[in-house]
Protein backbone atom coordinates (compact mmCIF):
# COMPACT_ATOMS: atom_id res chain seq x y z
CA UNK A 1 0.00 0.00 0.00
CA UNK A 2 1.64 3.53 -0.90
CA UNK A 3 0.57 5.01 2.37
CA UNK A 4 0.78 8.62 0.72
CA UNK A 5 -1.60 7.86 -1.72
CA UNK A 6 -3.84 4.99 -1.50
CA UNK A 7 -7.49 5.45 -3.28
CA UNK A 8 -10.26 3.20 -1.65
CA UNK A 9 -12.10 4.11 -4.45
CA UNK A 10 -14.59 2.98 -8.00
CA UNK A 11 -16.14 5.06 -10.83
CA UNK A 12 -19.05 6.31 -10.56
CA UNK A 13 -21.72 7.58 -12.98
CA UNK A 14 -20.54 6.25 -16.66
CA UNK A 15 -22.73 7.04 -19.58
CA UNK A 16 -24.99 8.88 -17.33
CA UNK A 17 -27.18 11.44 -19.66
CA UNK A 18 -27.07 15.04 -19.31
CA UNK A 19 -28.87 15.90 -16.51
CA UNK A 20 -28.49 12.51 -14.83
CA UNK A 21 -25.99 13.61 -12.34
CA UNK A 22 -28.42 16.05 -10.58
CA UNK A 23 -30.91 14.36 -10.02
CA UNK A 24 -31.74 12.65 -6.32
CA UNK A 25 -31.30 9.44 -7.52
CA UNK A 26 -28.09 10.36 -8.60
CA UNK A 27 -26.94 11.91 -5.14
CA UNK A 28 -28.55 9.10 -3.14
CA UNK A 29 -26.54 6.51 -5.62
CA UNK A 30 -23.45 8.16 -4.75
CA UNK A 31 -24.41 8.36 -1.22
CA UNK A 32 -24.57 4.73 -1.28
CA UNK A 33 -21.41 4.04 -2.96
CA UNK A 34 -20.10 6.18 -0.40
CA UNK A 35 -21.02 4.11 2.08
CA UNK A 36 -18.94 1.14 1.61
CA UNK A 37 -15.74 2.51 2.82
CA UNK A 38 -14.57 5.10 -0.15
CA UNK A 39 -11.92 7.90 -0.01
CA UNK A 40 -12.17 8.38 -3.81
CA UNK A 41 -14.25 8.36 -6.14
CA UNK A 42 -13.26 8.63 -10.31
CA UNK A 43 -16.00 10.79 -12.06
CA UNK A 44 -16.30 10.41 -15.94
CA UNK A 45 -16.99 12.44 -18.75
CA UNK A 46 -18.17 11.37 -22.15
CA UNK A 47 -16.93 12.64 -25.17
CA UNK A 48 -17.67 11.75 -28.54
CA UNK A 49 -15.93 11.22 -32.06
CA UNK A 50 -17.79 9.43 -35.00
CA UNK A 51 -15.66 6.80 -36.29
CA UNK A 52 -12.06 5.62 -34.68
CA UNK A 53 -11.14 6.93 -38.05
CA UNK A 54 -12.50 10.80 -37.64
CA UNK A 55 -10.02 13.42 -36.41
CA UNK A 56 -12.67 15.52 -34.36
CA UNK A 57 -13.90 14.91 -30.54
CA UNK A 58 -16.64 16.74 -29.42
CA UNK A 59 -19.91 16.62 -27.23
CA UNK A 60 -22.75 14.95 -27.85
CA UNK A 61 -25.56 17.05 -25.51
CA UNK A 62 -28.00 14.15 -24.87
CA UNK A 63 -24.96 11.63 -24.46
CA UNK A 64 -22.41 14.20 -23.00
CA UNK A 65 -22.54 15.33 -19.28
CA UNK A 66 -22.58 19.00 -19.30
CA UNK A 67 -20.41 21.11 -17.08
CA UNK A 68 -22.82 21.86 -14.56
CA UNK A 69 -23.34 17.89 -14.10
CA UNK A 70 -20.01 17.53 -13.71
CA UNK A 71 -19.73 20.02 -11.25
CA UNK A 72 -22.64 19.47 -9.13
CA UNK A 73 -21.09 15.49 -8.93
CA UNK A 74 -17.84 17.06 -7.98
CA UNK A 75 -19.59 19.24 -5.24
CA UNK A 76 -21.50 16.13 -3.94
CA UNK A 77 -18.65 13.75 -3.95
CA UNK A 78 -16.47 16.41 -1.62
CA UNK A 79 -19.48 16.49 0.84
CA UNK A 80 -19.48 13.27 1.18
CA UNK A 81 -15.42 13.21 2.22
CA UNK A 82 -14.37 11.55 -0.75
CA UNK A 83 -11.08 13.00 -3.02
CA UNK A 84 -12.27 12.86 -7.12
CA UNK A 85 -10.74 11.64 -9.87
CA UNK A 86 -12.10 13.41 -13.10
CA UNK A 87 -12.13 11.37 -16.08
CA UNK A 88 -12.74 12.92 -19.72
CA UNK A 89 -13.01 9.83 -22.00
CA UNK A 90 -13.62 9.48 -25.98
CA UNK A 91 -15.82 7.00 -27.01
CA UNK A 92 -16.83 6.27 -31.02
CA UNK A 93 -20.68 6.55 -32.10
CA UNK A 94 -19.89 3.21 -34.43
CA UNK A 95 -18.89 1.55 -30.91
CA UNK A 96 -15.81 0.91 -31.96
CA UNK A 97 -13.05 0.45 -28.76
CA UNK A 98 -11.33 3.58 -28.22
CA UNK A 99 -7.72 2.22 -28.57
CA UNK A 100 -8.60 1.48 -32.74
CA UNK A 101 -8.14 5.33 -32.71
CA UNK A 102 -5.30 5.40 -34.76
CA UNK A 103 -4.35 6.52 -38.00
CA UNK A 104 -1.94 5.36 -40.64
CA UNK A 105 1.93 6.36 -39.68
CA UNK A 106 2.18 8.72 -43.61
CA UNK A 107 -0.91 10.69 -42.47
CA UNK A 108 0.93 12.54 -40.06
CA UNK A 109 -1.38 15.45 -40.54
CA UNK A 110 -4.63 13.23 -38.97
CA UNK A 111 -2.64 12.68 -35.73
CA UNK A 112 -2.29 16.65 -36.03
CA UNK A 113 -5.78 17.31 -36.49
CA UNK A 114 -7.03 15.05 -33.92
CA UNK A 115 -4.91 15.91 -31.54
CA UNK A 116 -5.26 19.17 -31.80
CA UNK A 117 -9.25 18.15 -30.77
CA UNK A 118 -8.25 15.88 -28.15
CA UNK A 119 -6.47 18.45 -26.39
CA UNK A 120 -8.87 21.39 -26.48
CA UNK A 121 -11.00 18.60 -24.91
CA UNK A 122 -8.70 17.72 -22.45
CA UNK A 123 -7.54 21.11 -21.30
CA UNK A 124 -11.11 22.26 -20.81
CA UNK A 125 -11.84 19.30 -17.97
CA UNK A 126 -8.62 19.93 -16.65
CA UNK A 127 -9.13 23.38 -15.84
CA UNK A 128 -12.62 22.51 -14.49
CA UNK A 129 -10.53 19.62 -12.38
CA UNK A 130 -8.43 22.85 -11.09
CA UNK A 131 -11.45 25.11 -10.65
CA UNK A 132 -13.14 22.73 -8.76
CA UNK A 133 -10.11 21.30 -6.59
CA UNK A 134 -10.37 17.47 -8.23
CA UNK A 135 -7.04 15.95 -7.06
CA UNK A 136 -6.74 13.61 -9.77
CA UNK A 137 -6.85 14.34 -13.44
CA UNK A 138 -7.29 11.19 -16.22
CA UNK A 139 -5.36 12.07 -19.08
CA UNK A 140 -6.82 9.34 -21.36
CA UNK A 141 -8.48 5.51 -20.86
CA UNK A 142 -7.19 2.96 -22.75
CA UNK A 143 -5.98 4.98 -25.72
CA UNK A 144 -3.20 2.27 -27.03
CA UNK A 145 -3.67 4.00 -30.47
CA UNK A 146 -2.83 7.30 -29.13
CA UNK A 147 -0.40 6.07 -26.97
CA UNK A 148 1.67 5.24 -29.31
CA UNK A 149 2.75 8.85 -30.42
CA UNK A 150 5.36 9.82 -27.65
CA UNK A 151 5.95 13.44 -28.62
CA UNK A 152 2.41 14.40 -28.61
CA UNK A 153 1.77 12.75 -25.86
CA UNK A 154 4.24 14.19 -23.54
CA UNK A 155 3.34 17.71 -25.42
CA UNK A 156 -0.44 17.05 -24.46
CA UNK A 157 0.82 16.37 -20.23
CA UNK A 158 2.91 19.88 -20.59
CA UNK A 159 -0.06 21.30 -21.38
CA UNK A 160 -2.36 20.07 -18.86
CA UNK A 161 -0.03 20.92 -16.37
CA UNK A 162 0.33 24.22 -17.15
CA UNK A 163 -3.81 24.38 -16.23
CA UNK A 164 -3.84 21.72 -13.91
CA UNK A 165 -1.69 21.07 -10.60
CA UNK A 166 -2.77 18.13 -8.85
CA UNK A 167 -2.09 14.60 -10.16
CA UNK A 168 -2.03 13.52 -13.78
CA UNK A 169 -3.06 9.52 -13.92
CA UNK A 170 -3.10 7.77 -17.46
CA UNK A 171 -4.71 4.77 -17.86
CA UNK A 172 -3.54 1.85 -20.25
CA UNK A 173 -4.67 -1.35 -21.20
CA UNK A 174 -3.71 -4.12 -19.53
CA UNK A 175 -0.86 -5.55 -21.54
CA UNK A 176 0.55 -2.45 -22.45
CA UNK A 177 3.13 -2.30 -19.40
CA UNK A 178 5.59 -1.68 -21.07
CA UNK A 179 4.73 -0.40 -23.92
CA UNK A 180 4.91 3.08 -24.07
CA UNK A 181 8.01 4.87 -23.18
CA UNK A 182 6.76 8.70 -22.11
CA UNK A 183 4.57 6.89 -18.98
CA UNK A 184 7.38 8.29 -16.94
CA UNK A 185 6.06 11.93 -17.20
CA UNK A 186 2.83 11.55 -15.51
CA UNK A 187 2.61 10.85 -11.52
CA UNK A 188 0.01 7.42 -11.49
CA UNK A 189 0.04 5.42 -13.79
CA UNK A 190 -3.35 3.26 -14.37
CA UNK A 191 -3.95 0.17 -15.72
CA UNK A 192 -7.24 -1.17 -16.45
CA UNK A 193 -6.96 -4.44 -15.11
CA UNK A 194 -9.32 -6.80 -17.01
CA UNK A 195 -6.95 -9.49 -16.34
CA UNK A 196 -8.47 -13.46 -17.36
CA UNK A 197 -7.95 -15.29 -13.73
CA UNK A 198 -9.54 -18.51 -14.62
CA UNK A 199 -10.29 -21.08 -16.94
CA UNK A 200 -13.16 -23.03 -17.66
CA UNK A 201 -11.95 -26.08 -15.56
CA UNK A 202 -10.52 -23.91 -12.42
CA UNK A 203 -12.59 -20.90 -11.44
CA UNK A 204 -11.57 -20.88 -7.54
CA UNK A 205 -11.03 -18.07 -5.43
CA UNK A 206 -7.16 -19.69 -4.90
CA UNK A 207 -6.58 -20.13 -8.86
CA UNK A 208 -7.43 -16.31 -9.15
CA UNK A 209 -5.20 -15.18 -5.89
CA UNK A 210 -2.52 -17.33 -8.24
CA UNK A 211 -3.44 -15.31 -11.11
CA UNK A 212 -3.69 -11.70 -9.82
CA UNK A 213 -0.24 -12.54 -7.88
CA UNK A 214 1.57 -13.66 -11.33
CA UNK A 215 0.41 -9.81 -12.47
CA UNK A 216 1.66 -8.27 -9.91
CA UNK A 217 5.46 -9.15 -10.39
CA UNK A 218 4.64 -7.92 -13.95
CA UNK A 219 3.22 -4.54 -12.01
CA UNK A 220 6.10 -4.07 -9.65
CA UNK A 221 8.40 -4.28 -12.67
CA UNK A 222 6.42 -2.01 -14.59
CA UNK A 223 6.61 0.64 -11.23
CA UNK A 224 10.46 0.22 -11.38
CA UNK A 225 11.25 0.50 -14.88
CA UNK A 226 9.18 3.76 -14.89
CA UNK A 227 9.35 4.91 -11.43
CA UNK A 228 6.05 5.63 -11.04
CA UNK A 229 2.93 4.64 -8.99
CA UNK A 230 0.54 1.77 -10.30
CA UNK A 231 -2.96 1.70 -9.40
CA UNK A 232 -6.27 0.00 -10.96
CA UNK A 233 -7.80 2.92 -12.75
CA UNK A 234 -9.92 0.54 -14.09
CA UNK A 235 -11.19 -3.43 -12.74
CA UNK A 236 -13.91 -5.18 -12.45
CA UNK A 237 -16.02 -8.22 -13.70
CA UNK A 238 -20.03 -8.72 -14.27
CA UNK A 239 -21.66 -11.43 -12.15
CA UNK A 240 -21.73 -14.17 -14.88
CA UNK A 241 -20.99 -17.61 -14.93
CA UNK A 242 -17.27 -17.68 -15.90
CA UNK A 243 -16.79 -14.16 -16.03
CA UNK A 244 -13.56 -14.27 -14.83
CA UNK A 245 -12.25 -15.56 -17.91
CA UNK A 246 -13.21 -12.82 -19.77
CA UNK A 247 -13.69 -10.19 -17.25
CA UNK A 248 -13.44 -7.20 -19.91
CA UNK A 249 -16.63 -8.79 -21.78
CA UNK A 250 -19.59 -6.51 -21.37
CA UNK A 251 -21.97 -8.56 -23.13
CA UNK A 252 -24.67 -10.88 -21.69
CA UNK A 253 -25.18 -14.61 -22.37
CA UNK A 254 -28.29 -15.67 -21.37
CA UNK A 255 -27.37 -19.55 -21.35
CA UNK A 256 -24.57 -18.81 -18.66
CA UNK A 257 -26.24 -18.63 -15.26
CA UNK A 258 -25.52 -15.86 -12.78
CA UNK A 259 -22.67 -16.28 -10.78
CA UNK A 260 -22.11 -13.40 -8.20
CA UNK A 261 -20.21 -15.85 -6.05
CA UNK A 262 -17.80 -15.70 -9.00
CA UNK A 263 -17.75 -11.96 -9.13
CA UNK A 264 -17.19 -11.59 -5.46
CA UNK A 265 -14.01 -13.81 -5.56
CA UNK A 266 -12.47 -11.74 -8.48
CA UNK A 267 -12.89 -8.57 -5.70
CA UNK A 268 -11.44 -10.94 -2.93
CA UNK A 269 -8.41 -12.17 -5.03
CA UNK A 270 -7.35 -8.59 -6.55
CA UNK A 271 -7.20 -7.25 -3.22
CA UNK A 272 -5.69 -9.67 -1.76
CA UNK A 273 -2.99 -9.98 -4.70
CA UNK A 274 -2.23 -5.74 -4.34
CA UNK A 275 -3.40 -4.30 -0.52
CA UNK A 276 0.02 -4.32 0.55
CA UNK A 277 2.48 -3.58 -2.23
CA UNK A 278 4.19 -0.45 -1.28
CA UNK A 279 4.48 0.65 -4.97
CA UNK A 280 0.43 0.05 -5.29
CA UNK A 281 -1.77 3.42 -5.14
CA UNK A 282 -5.06 1.70 -5.30
CA UNK A 283 -8.24 1.03 -7.49
CA UNK A 284 -11.25 2.40 -9.20
CA UNK A 285 -14.07 -0.43 -9.75
CA UNK A 286 -15.78 -0.66 -12.79
CA UNK A 287 -18.65 0.73 -12.86
CA UNK A 288 -21.60 2.34 -10.46
CA UNK A 289 -24.62 3.19 -11.79
CA UNK A 290 -25.82 7.40 -11.18
CA UNK A 291 -29.28 5.90 -10.74
CA UNK A 292 -29.57 2.24 -9.01
CA UNK A 293 -32.65 -0.13 -9.51
CA UNK A 294 -34.61 -0.94 -6.76
CA UNK A 295 -32.74 -3.11 -3.93
CA UNK A 296 -34.60 -5.98 -4.73
CA UNK A 297 -34.07 -5.67 -8.42
CA UNK A 298 -30.20 -5.08 -7.98
CA UNK A 299 -29.39 -9.43 -7.83
CA UNK A 300 -31.02 -9.28 -11.20
CA UNK A 301 -28.62 -7.12 -13.04
CA UNK A 302 -25.59 -8.71 -14.47
CA UNK A 303 -23.81 -5.96 -14.83
CA UNK A 304 -20.18 -4.62 -13.62
CA UNK A 305 -22.22 -2.72 -10.70
CA UNK A 306 -21.86 -4.85 -7.39
CA UNK A 307 -24.61 -2.76 -5.61
CA UNK A 308 -26.81 -5.17 -3.91
CA UNK A 309 -24.85 -7.82 -4.73
CA UNK A 310 -22.00 -10.30 -2.55
CA UNK A 311 -19.13 -8.21 -4.08
CA UNK A 312 -20.46 -4.77 -2.47
CA UNK A 313 -19.92 -6.61 1.01
CA UNK A 314 -16.37 -7.77 -0.35
CA UNK A 315 -15.50 -3.82 -1.12
CA UNK A 316 -16.70 -2.84 2.09
CA UNK A 317 -14.71 -5.60 4.24
CA UNK A 318 -11.82 -4.60 2.55
CA UNK A 319 -12.49 -0.18 2.49
CA UNK A 320 -13.55 -0.64 5.68
CA UNK A 321 -10.39 -2.73 7.54
CA UNK A 322 -7.84 -1.08 9.60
Amino acid sequence: MNKDLFCKGYTWGFFAHSGEMQTKAAEESMERLASNGLNWICIPVNAWQETFASTKVFCDYERTQTDDDVIFAIKKAKSLGLKICLKPMVNCFDRAWRARIDFPSENQEYWDKWFRSYNAFMLHYAAIAEKTGCEMLCTGCEMAGMDKQSDRCRDMIRKVRKVYSGIVMHNINHGDEFRFNWLGDVDVIGISAYYPVTDENDRSLERMIREFKKRTEVLEKAHEHYGKPIMFAEIGVRNEQGCTQYPWDFHNRPDRPSDQQEQANFYEAAMTATWDKDWFCGYFWWDWKATLPPIEKAKEDRDFTIYGKKAEQVLKNWYTKA
